[in-house]
């Protein structure tokens, strides 16, 4: 099938670009004095939760009061959009919907109250970290594996902007960047053991 951009699928990939730039400038206007590893992580949590609030948020509205598809309005045409890659987007799979849901109210208060511990070193930061990264792989799953199972009956794969753009790299990044954060808590975590562990040691020693 073509895959030329159309009018609208350009509209919807800059608007996508500036949730990007909203994330890069509060980022850069609150990091302050956190490490450059924290800076980025920083980022990607800002950039979370504006999509989860300006964009998943009207799509779950939409879908409760109606669906995508009989919506109107900038938001419901950049789902409709997606929804060429996806149609269950445009009906308001009970599934789809049911994820997003749980993504708008729970994901996006851990993601807000993740940055909170971030800026101000609390120590309940992997413990919100981590629960923010199961949550967001859990998301996933929940969103591909019931159609999976199916044949993969509602994506449209033929289409190399649809498979490659709408499916793979923006689900990807809510795979990819999760399994990173967790490693760097594995990391993090182990670090301070290790550190409690030779203190206890070095106390003993010394009585």
């Amino acid at each position: 099938m073509d895959s030329a951009l159309s009018l609208v699928s350009v509209l919807s990939l800059l608007a996508c670009s500036l949730q990007v730039l909203a994330a890069v400038l509060l980022a850069g206007r609150y990091s302050g004095r956190s490490s450059p590893m924290d800076r980025w992580i920083l980022l990607w949590l800002f950039y979370d939760v504006i999509v989860h609030l300006t964009l998943e948020g009207p799509f779950v509205y939409m879908s409760l009061v109606g669906t995508v598809e009989t919506s109107k309005g900038p938001l419901a045409e950049l789902w409709k959009e997606y929804g060429k890659a996806d149609s269950r987007w445009l009906v308001s799979d009970p599934t789809i919907v049911s994820v997003e849901i749980l993504t708008v109210v729970l994901v996006s208060l851990i993601a807000l109250l993740l940055i909170h511990a971030i800026l101000n070193n609390k120590y309940y930061r992997h413990f919100l970290q981590v629960a923010l990264c199961v949550c967001e792989l859990y998301g996933g799953w929940m969103t591909f594996c019931p159609d999976w199972l199916q044949g993969s009956p509602h994506l449209e794969t033929s289409n190399r902007l649809y498979l490659w753009i709408y499916l793979l790299f923006f689900n990807g990044l809510w795979v990819l960047v999760p399994v990173l954060l967790l490693l760097q808590s594995w990391f993090d975590l182990r670090d301070l053991h290790v550190l409690r562990s030779d203190t206890t040691v070095s106390k003993k020693k010394q009585l």
